[in-house]
């Protein structure tokens, strides 16, 4: 792949520099001892798969779940998704060692911590990618160009958009619209331009979040952070998280509304409140300073649990009663 910066592209030992250093520990670190298996599979994130569920929720909306061999070709593309993103990860994380060793979280990852050669990390991220472009290939030919289109927008972002104010935003919430995209792809079925726009928004909400999170981090520990930070300022990553989830419940209830009932029961409307409830806790916790890992965030935090919950639940209801 190509250098950028003087190099930085490039692994630490053929810079000329030293194949690794170890990430400086903070008060109450305990030293870990990862094999290179485990280091390869903390590598591939795990916990951020969560986010290709949106692969399967393409499909789903459209109620195309139970037809046929559907979930099937969904299945495999919301596994390949999986891998491409965990390929973009390994990649990323060579790049961005020295960064990462200033980060209170991320100077724990296996390349920033010495426990994973760069050199091998690389070779598995492009081995990774390339399985999972195959993979969505096997599915359908058209899901492989929506592949190939997202592991170039995630490398583009990891080379170049990501410094630029406003892009590197957009950048992120792609790669949440393409993975919608692939599961209606995969299925194959139509997606509504409201949905469409639910998720973009969505998606917004997320990556503004996460940057609101990174530089009240730094403001509080006084320390550097991504160089993109100094383009933004407090407020304005809040107007764009608050318009982003003003706009995602609009085109969500537009979106439920213009369903059909099914028995005189407005399934999809009902499931508006609960929608609404998880941008909203989002939001709040984004506000108080959380955000800066989604995944996380969702895992942990009970009352956004409940409210997705209770939206599953009325939306599973909803498909069922049109099926």
């Amino acid at each position: 792949m190509p250098a950028a910066r003087g190099g930085a592209w490039l692994p630490e030992h053929v810079r000329g520099e030293p194949l690794v250093a170890a990430a400086p520990r903070g008060p109450g670190d305990t030293p870990t001892d990862r094999g290179t298996v485990h280091a390869a599979l903390v590598t591939m994130r795990p916990k951020q798969w969560i986010k290709n569920a949106l692969v399967v929720a393409a499909a789903g909306a459209a109620g195309a779940l139970g037809h046929d061999d559907v979930p099937v070709r969904v299945g495999v593309a919301c596994v390949a998704f999986c891998l491409l993103a965990s390929g973009i990860y390994a990649i990323n994380d060579v790049r961005d060692a020295p960064e990462d060793r200033l980060h209170p979280r991320k100077r724990h990852r296996p390349v920033a911590a010495g426990e994973l050669d760069p050199l091998l990390a690389t070779a598995f991220g492009v081995t990774l990618l390339l399985v999972g472009l195959v993979a969505c290939v096997l599915v359908r030919p058209l899901l492989g160009v929506v592949g190939l289109g997202y592991a170039a927008l995630t490398v583009s972002y990891t080379v170049a958009l990501r410094h630029i104010a406003i892009l590197d935003i957009s950048a992120v919430a792609g790669g949440f619209v393409l993975r919608a995209v692939a599961g209606g792809v995969a299925a194959p079925v139509t997606l509504s331009r409201w949905f469409v726009l639910v998720v973009t928004s969505a998606a917004v909400l997320v990556a503004a979040g996460k940057r609101h999170a990174e530089l009240r981090r730094t403001a509080q520990l006084g320390t550097g952070g991504r160089r993109v930070l100094s383009q933004y300022g407090g407020a304005r990553l809040r107007l764009i998280i608050a318009g982003s989830a003003g706009m995602a419940i609009f085109a969500y209830s537009v979106w439920a509304f213009n369903l059909p009932d099914i028995d005189d029961v407005p399934w999809r409307p009902l499931t508006i409140v609960p929608f609404a409830a998880c941008l909203l806790r989002y939001g709040s916790l984004v506000k108080s300073g959380g955000g800066e890992a989604p995944e996380e965030m969702l895992l942990s935090d009970r009352w956004l649990q409940v409210a997705g919950l209770v939206w599953l639940v009325l939306f599973a209801l909803s498909v069922h009663a049109t099926s």
